[in-house]
C-alpha cells in the first residue's frame, strides 16, 4: 500500500502549470516537523517534501496556499527525476484541507 497522511506549513508557496496535454498541475512544498518516539526514546522528526495535486479547477487553491499556511495533504509517493536525472520522492495530494 502507498498512502501518506502529512500535516505541515507551506514553505515554498504553489505555482500552477499546464501539461502539454491541458492537464492542471500545482506544486509546492511543506514542511512538518514533531517529536516521534523510537526505540523507547522521543527523537524529532523533520520532513520537507513537494506536493503535486492534479485536475481541474484548482486556480482557488493559488491564494490560500501561502508561505506559513497549515495544512494537511493525503496521497501517494512517487519517484521524480528532474533534468540531472537526481531522483526525489513527490507527494501527489489527492485531498488537501487548509487547518
Amino acid at each position: 500500500m502507498n498512502r501518506l497522511h502529512l500535516t505541515g506549513h507551506v514553505c515554498k508557496p504553489a505555482r500552477l502549470e499546464k501539461s502539454p496535454s491541458g492537464i492542471e498541475h500545482i506544486q509546492f512544498s511543506i514542511e512538518h516537523r514533531s517529536m516521534q518516539a523510537e526505540a523507547g526514546m522521543s527523537r524529532q522528526s523533520f520532513v520537507r517534501l513537494q506536493v503535486i495535486m492534479s485536475g481541474e479547477g484548482l486556480t482557488h487553491w493559488l491564494d490560500k496556499l501561502t508561505v506559513g499556511s497549515e495544512v494537511h495533504t493525503e496521497g501517494f509517493l512517487h519517484r521524480h527525476e528532474d533534468k540531472q536525472a537526481l531522483a526525489k520522492l513527490v507527494l501527489h495530494a489527492q485531498h488537501l484541507e487548509m487547518i
